[in-house]
């Protein structure tokens, strides 16, 4: 059938270490009939799935208009993951190296196929493959690099690493770094465990952050996702969640720090109801100011507290005493003698943070609660 073939490609098996990358070139108007792009999202499990963020569609049109002008090149190669679908027939070494290799990739095509049964996802280049898709041209080489991922979470680190030295949103990183597999920069590294609790926080329909904090598949969140981070940060290395942590590997337990995390701010919830429903331009709470000077405070109330028993009214106590001290959504603060602010004064730098997290932790010890 004229819609099912096999592409033959010319190619240079290149070997790296113990892996191999091909260098090849290809139609860009054939290369949507094997890649898709795989756009983030998640399933009805919560599962995450793809990691490509939406066609940007001026871009798309600024490159259409120069392919269509006169003279137009794209020296920059698409990098493709391909699955154990494709093949590379080797044509046996030639020259003085070995570790180019000659020979054809071999590439099942079949364009009745949906985006995810397709056997290659486009890593980078989603843009320029849309505008030779769109661009009135009967053809269009480009030059291709491709490797053979092992799955989704090879693909994630791959797209990752390939985009490290560009301008790719944060808030995409931090949901791909959860689901990524292979070697990553070590401030990534870092933060993977952070960005794993904060995915499961804003999926965790029990918890007080469900769809709250803003990331690629929540867009509706007002929590900002670097405020969260930073908190869970310094709680993991520094705070109440350092019992949880296996410092060796830099892994951890997380349905228990999930369950630290619920209960504590589960209690914030509850004893500012008002404040926490509100975007951060109406509550200083669910401000980066707030969540951070929060999160220290739920580091010294549960530093030495088990998960099962963060949830008492030794807590529950200590919050409720803030309430007459506290201005998240109006009214001023009044952090000493000829020191106030008006309710939305404080931002969130590192000495506002020190400054309103000195308050609460006065408020809290003049209430005789230990701290």
């Amino acid at each position: 059938m004229a819609d099912r073939y096999t592409l033959r490609l010319p190619a240079l098996e290149i070997r790296q270490g113990s892996r191999r990358i091909y260098c090849f070139a290809v139609d860009g108007k054939k290369m949507h009939g094997f890649a898709a792009v795989s756009r983030i999202h998640r399933d009805e499990e919560k599962n995450l799935q793809g990691y490509q963020r939406p066609e940007v569609l001026s871009h798309i049109r600024a490159i259409r208009r120069y392919l269509e002008s006169d003279g137009a090149m794209l020296p920059n190669a698409i990098v493709l993951a391909f699955d154990r679908r494709v093949e590379f027939v080797s044509h046996g070494p030639t020259g003085s190296v070995d570790y180019a290799v000659p020979g054809e990739l071999v590439i099942p095509v079949d364009e009745t196929q949906s985006d995810d049964e397709k056997p290659a996802w486009l890593v980078d280049g989603q843009q320029r493959s849309a505008a030779i898709r769109d661009a009135d041209l009967a053809e269009f080489p480009v030059a291709a690099v491709g490797f053979i991922a092992d799955g989704p979470a090879e693909q994630r680190s791959q797209f990752i690493l390939v985009n490290s030295t560009k301008p790719l949103p944060k808030g995409l990183i931090h949901e791909l770094l959860p689901e990524t597999a292979g070697h990553l920069p070590p401030s990534y590294v870092r933060r993977r465990l952070p960005a794993k609790l904060m995915t499961r926080m804003n999926i965790d329909p029990e918890g007080p952050f469900y769809g709250k904090i803003a990331s690629p598949t929540a867009p509706d969140g007002y929590i900002k996702d670097n405020s969260i981070l930073k908190m869970l940060e310094h709680s993991i290395f520094e705070g109440a969640l350092f019992q949880y942590r296996n410092p060796v590997d830099g892994s951890g337990d997380v349905d228990r720090m999930l369950l630290h995390l619920r209960s504590y701010w589960k209690l914030v919830q509850q004893t500012f109801p008002d404040a926490w429903r509100k975007p951060p331009r109406n509550s200083r709470l669910t401000h980066g100011v707030g969540i951070q000077a929060m999160g220290f405070v739920m580091d010294e109330l549960t530093e030495d507290m088990p998960a099962e028993g963060v949830k008492c009214e030794r807590v529950r106590a200590a919050l409720q005493s803030l309430e007459p001290h506290v201005a998240w959504t109006s009214g001023t603060w009044k952090f000493g003698e000829g020191d106030e602010r008006k309710w939305n004064g404080l931002q969130n730098t590192p000495s506002d943070v020190h400054l309103l997290h000195a308050h609460l932790k006065k408020v809290i010890r003049r209430a005789g609660v230990r701290i």
